[in-house]
């Protein structure tokens, strides 16, 4: 897999994860908890694609 599909990769996940934030925000039956774990997980997607945009700049 190339860098550049890989980036394509990890930002239709974040945009995934942003959407399931979303819907969980808006569903009473979701919990603090579980909106929490999504939004950790999307931060970390997000730090991997700043990070290996670095990495192509340089």
């Amino acid at each position: 897999m190339s860098l550049q599909s890989h980036l394509l990769e990890l930002e239709r996940r974040h945009a995934d994860l942003e959407r399931e934030i979303e819907k969980a925000m808006v569903s009473p039956s979701t919990d603090n908890l579980e909106i929490a774990d999504l939004k950790r997980r999307k931060l970390h997607l997000k730090d991997e694609i700043v990070r290996l945009r670095k990495e192509t700049i340089h």
